[in-house]
């Protein structure tokens, strides 16, 4: 039988790199450079060959950076190509981010007819001043017809990335968000708190900085989007996720549930085999040894061990997983959902019982109303999702 697997495919390119952004991805570079690094995906791609046939691709996720920045053709020629290596299921879920200053009717066309059936639009304020702030390409009215031309288009699953605590946000102005974002009715909606990392533009903007909501206003959204959404009919099903009954990211839940998962492109993270890596984050060194692999490709005649030697110098941050830090990850990320983790599974995984490891933890966060038990599952309450940071801490294995 095969095991089920989940692709994620970075696309590093985009138009602008906004204020706050922290992620790896590069801005105005050459069509050139594109199809090179397409190329380089497909060659990565190849080397899991010799494994492919072990699995049956249950998501894939292609995010950026802008994936809707490249020609639609060459999104089209990846998801080709992972079909001739990998079994993907017929029902799988496959989404594309976009940016609303990028989305294109005949672009999203092409999507469907290769299987997209999901897309992710990085909305973040309906308000336009705050997106020439954070240095967005698009304005709300470019986000609308974006939406509708994914209606029109055919995509029933469609999820918008909303932003709080964002420099100069007052409570109207994020309601007045949610509210236009609601009455369109997305099957999903993310939002997250805006995180200031060191090196990022804005980090080096006191002036913007000193408009930032403090910590009490900032904790104010967070409980006024859990009620305007649940008000709307979203249900929170992940601290910073919500969405109509049926339509939460199965995507995502594989990560907090622990599954396996293959990162294809630069600076890529994977859990596979046992193994957590990641990817070379040098755009050029990931080019070129990827077209390295292809040479190989055509001369070796045992796959396998091409695999091992091509992926030693491909990735980085190689951790074996053992058992502490599968049960730790399976914790901290599993209790992330408003579901909680089944006491079960954890037997079922690991062969021993979680009151045996934890016991301690989990009753004084029962006893104090942070943490709840229902029936098999053990779930943070809502009033434990709010410092769920300070309580996660409390199930890393003391090594």
């Amino acid at each position: 039988m095969k095991k089920p697997l989940s692709i994620y495919i970075h696309i590093p390119f985009c138009k602008h790199k906004c204020m706050y952004c922290d992620f790896l991805s590069f801005a105005n570079e050459t069509v050139t450079t594109q199809i090179q690094y397409i190329n380089a995906l497909m060659n990565e791609i190849n080397l899991y060959k010799p494994y492919a046939d072990r699995y049956i691709v249950k998501t894939i996720y292609i995010g950026g950076g802008t994936p809707s920045i490249l020609d639609e053709a060459l999104i089209g020629n990846v998801l080709d190509h992972i079909r001739e290596v990998f079994k993907v299921d017929r029902f799988a879920e496959i989404t594309i981010e976009a940016n609303p200053g990028t989305i294109k009717y005949t672009d999203l066309l092409m999507f469907r007819d290769k299987g997209i059936n999901r897309i992710s639009i990085g909305l973040q304020s309906s308000d336009d001043d705050l997106l020439r702030l954070l240095g967005r390409i698009h304005t709300f009215d470019d986000f609308l017809g974006g939406f509708d031309a994914a209606r029109r288009a055919g995509f029933e699953n469609i999820n918008v990335d909303i932003m709080s605590g964002l420099p100069g946000q007052d409570m109207h102005t994020l309601v007045d968000t949610l509210t236009r974002v609601t009455e369109l009715n997305p099957e999903h909606i993310s939002v997250y708190s805006l995180q200031v990392e060191e090196g990022t533009p804005i980090s080096m903007r006191p002036d913007i900085l000193r408009t930032i909501p403090d910590e009490n206003l900032d904790r104010a959204m967070y409980a006024m989007t859990k009620k305007v959404l649940r008000t709307a009919g979203y249900r929170r099903y992940e601290i910073s996720n919500y969405s109509r009954k049926g339509y939460e990211s199965r995507h995502n839940t594989v990560y907090w549930t622990g599954g396996q998962y293959i990162g294809l492109g630069v600076g890529a993270a994977s859990f596979f085999k046992g193994e957590r890596f990641s990817n070379i984050t040098n755009l050029a060194n990931y080019i070129e040894i990827c077209e390295d692999i292809r040479e190989e490709i055509i001369k070796e005649t045992d796959p396998v061990r091409l695999y091992d030697s091509a992926t030693s110098i491909l990735r980085e941050n190689v951790q074996i997983m053992f058992i502490d830090s599968r049960i730790e990850e399976f914790m901290y990320l599993g209790l992330r959902m408003t579901d909680g983790i089944s006491r079960a599974e954890f037997q079922e995984r690991f062969k021993r019982d979680m009151f045996e490891i934890y016991a301690e933890p989990i009753n004084k966060y029962i006893d104090s109303g942070y943490m709840e038990m229902n029936g098999d599952r053990i779930r943070l309450t809502d009033k434990g999702l709010d410092v769920s940071n300070y309580i996660l801490a409390d199930f890393i294995l003391d090594k």
